[in-house]
């Protein structure tokens, strides 16, 4: 999944000449906490609601974006997959990314933005069944594919994990079936299904 089909396209930018007390108006009215500063296309900087905070005081908002504003902010390009987006908020203890190709600003991609790619391919909004199976083989997560196929089940998503006794325990999000045949089928032939959500 690519940064340029989860951003947000229509940015609210703000000029390096603008106010505080601007700047304070447009998150407000907007409801965002996130402001590029841009001349034209061109990224100059940030402005976020944590950044501007200190400066939050009636004698300090007639000052200037371009005197506070976040030099260099980390950027992202719209090629670049959601897991690469996360790791950089992650990594930088940030809450958004301005999206930048060829030194144009093209959108921005915030947590909540991630936040629901994730969510997406996850399947967890959409009605959805869940197998928790240890395969009776390490490498036996194929088997368990089968199985699932010939009782019609389709897979949104899987996870995995390793049990404290070092087996490999898969997570597997099916769109809505009947799971207790289908787990049936699985134990019959030696795999443990550890949990269903119907």
């Amino acid at each position: 999944m690519k940064v340029k089909h989860w951003m947000v396209k229509e940015v609210v930018t703000v000029s390096p000449e603008a106010t505080l007390e601007e700047a304070i108006q447009l998150m407000k009215r907007h409801a965002i906490r996130h402001l590029p500063v841009t001349r034209g296309e061109r990224l100059l900087g940030l402005v976020t609601e944590s950044s501007i905070r200190q400066y939050a005081r009636p004698e300090e908002l007639s000052r200037m974006v371009r005197e506070v504003m976040i030099l260099n902010p980390i950027t992202v390009s719209p090629e670049a997959t959601v897991d690469e987006a996360a790791r950089l908020i992650y990594r930088y203890k940030i809450g958004g990314l301005p999206v930048v190709e060829n030194h144009r600003l093209v959108g921005i991609i915030t947590i909540t933005d991630l936040l629901e790619a994730f969510i997406e391919l996850m399947g967890l909004l959409r009605s959805s069944s869940r197998l928790d199976v240890i395969p009776r083989e390490p490498e036996g997560l194929d088997e368990v594919m089968d199985i699932i196929r010939q009782y019609g089940g389709r897979v949104i998503s899987i996870g995995m994990d390793v049990s404290p006794g070092g087996e490999k325990i898969y997570y597997i999000r099916l769109e809505k079936l009947p799971v207790e045949p289908l787990a049936s089928a699985l134990e019959v032939s030696g795999h443990r299904v550890i949990s269903i959500v119907d």
